[in-house]
């Protein structure tokens, strides 16, 4: 195989990207933070149907993690993921240096409002902010005609939707569909952080989610689905409750305690030790109501 080309500056990804486009070809972006897997892969899949070439970026954001969270430990294998990225056919690796992405001079930030605010953006408060920046440069930075993101993160999927419309970005953003283990854990880089009894606990999460789901879109009333996930997921063994909720896949506000009537999404953030896991499902309203 073909080792995949690496570039680390913005002029050469740039040069790289024009030769194509006087080809006449169609360039799509996939970014990401390496340690990959199927899911990430999958969003490769997803672009190599849609465009003539696709480029993956890898960068650890720091923008994105707070001082308490695994910024210096979260896995790291560009040699690892390259050669994952040109077996799924992607045809160029942006891997840029942190001085690439943020010199000294670095100043400016960009802040997305309305639904970035709930769930992760209570939790994480610096969160939405860095990867709304850093996917900015990334797209301004390849110009691509569209660019992939999981459906497993789905508030940050939101989040960048509102950014691409919001700055009038020529990109479409694609959604890709969360790629889940054997026993329906989606997968994540950091799920290499859980031990093997951990491992064992994570497997519940989807579940318990799943049977709230099939609780409320039989007509059952919210709240008492929440709180049944909810005791559920502590009995479960894991170790923490960050939220879970349902929001309305729309407007992304929250849906109180009657019955569903629109599309929504049921998320959920919980604690595993020292690791955090995250996962969602569609929701739709009962037919017969």
């Amino acid at each position: 195989m073909t080792p995949l080309p690496i570039v680390r500056s913005v002029p050469v990804l740039r040069v790289a990207i024009a030769a194509w486009r006087r080809e006449g070809l169609t360039v799509g972006l996939v970014p990401t933070m390496g340690a990959l897997h199927a899911g990430h892969l999958s969003l490769v899949t997803l672009i190599k149907s849609r465009c003539d070439r696709c480029v993956a970026s890898l960068f650890v954001n720091p923008k994105q993690f707070a001082a308490h969270e695994d910024l210096g430990r979260y896995p790291r294998d560009e040699a690892g993921d390259a050669a994952l990225l040109a077996a799924a056919g992607c045809d160029l690796l942006f891997a840029p240096p942190t001085e690439v992405m943020y010199p000294d001079s670095f100043s400016t930030s960009i802040s997305v409002g309305g639904v970035s605010a709930p769930l992760e953006g209570e939790k994480r408060p610096q969160f939405f902010g860095g990867v709304a920046t850093v996917v900015a440069k990334l797209l301004l930075q390849s110009l691509p005609d569209a660019a992939a993101f999981g459906k497993k993160d789905f508030q940050q999927l939101l989040v960048i939707r509102k950014l691409v419309a919001d700055l009038d970005m020529p990109v479409e953003i694609l959604a890709g569909e969360t790629v889940r283990e054997t026993d329906g854990l989606a997968m994540s880089s950091r799920n290499a952080y859980l031990s093997a009894q951990e491992r064992a606990v994570a497997g519940r999460l989807n579940v318990i989610m799943r049977e709230a789901v099939a609780a409320i879109e039989a007509g059952g009333a919210i709240a008492p689905a929440l709180a049944r996930a909810e005791a559920d997921i502590r009995t479960a063994g894991f170790t923490g409750i960050d939220y879970v909720a349902l929001h309305d896949e729309a407007a992304f506000e929250p849906i109180g305690t009657d019955a569903l009537t629109s599309p929504a999404r049921l998320l959920a953030a919980v604690q595993l030790g020292a690791t955090r896991l995250i996962d969602n499902f569609p929701v739709t309203p009962d037919a017969r109501a």
